[in-house]
């Protein structure tokens, strides 16, 4: 995976701090999900070598390491509670072991922001989710990724982001 594919001019808007913090934790999670890596070991080697950091000539832009920490914390210990949410809201001929890992992750991110960070508007969560879609797929991974958030917003907050969304 690139680091900080979110820098490229013409692609997806560039991320704050915050949304460094999500793309970092997608990015996690999947090293997680292949690698079989714990969260203590993965949160480490995010917050020392890879956050804010130059990597083999790639700059890894600054993250909050809190929100970081939050979304990847909370994903792992509410994995039982979220993936099910996701099921739901996925066809039943796309069950989630379908999708690929980076897929399920950022869906697991964007969906436990959606249950617990009610904060933070739908909106900003699921546009977020949706830009980091972008930056790893070119197809319709992006517009999988804005219905299973919008359908889990729903379900969840009331809310979606409407039928114009992207």
């Amino acid at each position: 995976m690139a680091p900080d594919e979110k820098s490229n001019p013409g692609g997806p808007r560039q991320a704050n701090k915050r949304g460094a913090a999500r793309l970092a934790a997608v990015q996690a999670l999947y090293q997680m999900d292949v690698a079989g890596s714990g969260l203590l070991e993965i949160t480490a080697e995010y917050e020392s070598f890879r956050l804010g950091k130059e990597i083999d000539g790639a700059l890894y832009r600054e993250a909050d390491p809190q929100w970081f920490r939050a979304i990847l914390a909370g994903v792992v210990e509410n994995q039982k509670v979220v993936d099910p949410v996701i099921r739901q809201a996925l066809t039943e001929d796309w069950p989630l072991s379908r999708l690929d890992s980076t897929l399920r992750a950022i869906l697991r991110a964007g969906v436990y922001e959606l249950m617990e960070r009610k904060d933070v508007p739908v909106a900003v969560i699921v546009s977020e989710y949706v830009d980091i879609a972008k930056a790893f797929y070119d197809e319709d991974e992006p517009k999988l990724v804005n219905a299973v958030l919008d359908r889990v917003s729903r379900r969840i907050r009331g809310e979606g982001r409407g039928k114009d969304a992207s």
